[in-house]
């Protein structure tokens, strides 16, 4: 079947089974979902349902390639064609272990859905040597090939999503609030939708809105610094704060808190996004270091990086959601979710009146939201329609996202 027929069949279709995958900035493994779409007559999403839910977690080996390359200082350009191809076999095996998980076969899921593993993130715009001199550009790399996934797996592959908001002169992230609004717009509750991966992202859907009111950014770090610094107080031998425990045994240092909250980017309004590539290994390490002078214990240094997490998000709503929209319910998702210190922590710090809860109270696993989100994200680009929200990432226009890989 050649590809635009392909492509009319699919849209002819009103019941749709695809696959979402999402390697995150904590580069902890591979969240896979299987997905099935409805929809209407015009079709538009008219419901979306997680079959099944696979988590695939890296080697060391492989997590420790990752990370290098997310780094100026040790990136390779080598290492990173290889992983650009070697990657995707892990994606490949991840989709097969969902197959087999859920019991169905290549032949009745018509895509795979993939976000790629980001390495570099440029928020704004970078100089750039252009072919009239001097000029500016976006840019953010992700990585994971499409034709080798898709060559594996013998399904039509989509990806490479943050490109086309970022040519539309958007920041290419955060993506997911699209999938957000589908999922969890209420007609009468105003929701925030807080993601807590590596970076944390919020969604603000008001009561009731359309498409074009929704906002979001990312409000800052998420688990990223709280996984480095646990690592380094243990000397590698945990990876993350199993429930908040390690915070919750340490006491927070005030002044530290104080003086880590004074980074300009909590101040700067939306549309903002932000990664590893500001708060990865070399943040991380430097401010052990720097704890170590001050005489500050590893468990007080859980303590406030994990009250550095919780503060940042709860100034931001403050900040820039609460002046302009009420808000009842704040669901949160992501490894964060687990963190029950982050929780109460970020509790504290908000009104009474709103209620925080998770993901997994929607019947959806605190871990799976994203994967679903890129399986609707893929969809809507097999469907022709766009999926990114100009509101969110600053784009000029609605654009459909990702490139297609029959």
């Amino acid at each position: 079947m050649d590809q635009p027929a392909a492509l009319l069949n699919y849209r002819a279709k009103r019941e749709h089974l695809l696959i979402g995958l999402m390697s995150g900035t904590s580069l902890d493994g591979i969240d896979a979902a299987l997905v099935a779409i409805r929809t209407n007559e015009d079709g538009e999403i008219a419901d979306v349902s997680l079959r099944e839910f696979y988590y695939m977690p890296y080697s060391d080996e492989l997590r420790e390639w990752v990370m290098n390359l997310c780094s100026v200082e040790t990136a390779r350009v080598d290492r990173l064609t290889a992983m650009h191809y070697g990657l995707s076999e892990w994606y490949a095996h991840a989709v097969k272990q969902l197959m087999d998980q859920a019991g169905v076969t290549a032949g009745e899921v018509d895509a795979v859905c993939t976000h790629g593993q980001t390495i570099w993130h440029i928020a704004g715009r970078t100089p750039f040597p252009g072919p009239t001199g001097m000029t500016e550009v976006r840019a953010s790399l992700q990585i994971g090939e499409l034709s080798t996934l898709a060559e594996r797996t013998g399904i039509p592959v989509v990806g490479n999503f943050r490109a086309r908001d970022l040519a539309a002169d958007g920041e290419g992230a955060p993506l997911v609030p699209y999938a957000d609004y589908i999922l969890f717009r209420h007609p009468k509750k105003g929701r925030l939708l807080q993601n807590i991966g590596g970076i944390a992202n919020v969604t603000v859907l008001p009561a009731g809105a359309r498409i074009e009111e929704v906002t979001a950014f990312d409000t800052g770090p998420g688990n990223m610094i709280i996984d480095q610094i646990v690592q380094i107080v243990t000397g590698g031998k945990l990876r993350y704060d199993e429930a908040g425990r390690l915070a919750q045994g340490g006491t927070v240092c005030e002044p530290l808190l104080a003086r880590l909250l004074q980074d300009p980017y909590y101040q700067t309004k939306p549309p903002k996004s932000t990664g590893r590539e500001v708060y990865g290994c070399a943040f991380a390490q430097e401010l052990a270091a720097e704890a170590g002078q001050l005489g500050i214990s590893g468990s007080d240094l859980i303590a406030t990086v994990t009250a550095l997490t919780a503060t940042s998000i709860a100034q931001a709503y403050l900040q820039f959601v609460l002046p302009e929209t009420k808000v009842e319910e704040v669901i949160v998702s992501g490894g964060g979710a687990h963190n029950q210190t982050l929780l109460r922590m970020l509790q504290s710090q908000l009104p009474a009146e709103m209620s925080i809860t998770t993901a997994r109270q929607f019947g959806m696993p605190d871990d799976a939201k994203e994967a679903v989100a890129f399986a609707i994200l893929g969809h809507e680009t097999l469907m022709g329609r766009p999926s990114n929200v100009p509101s969110v990432t600053g784009a000029r226009r609605a654009v459909p996202l990702g490139n297609i890989c029959f």
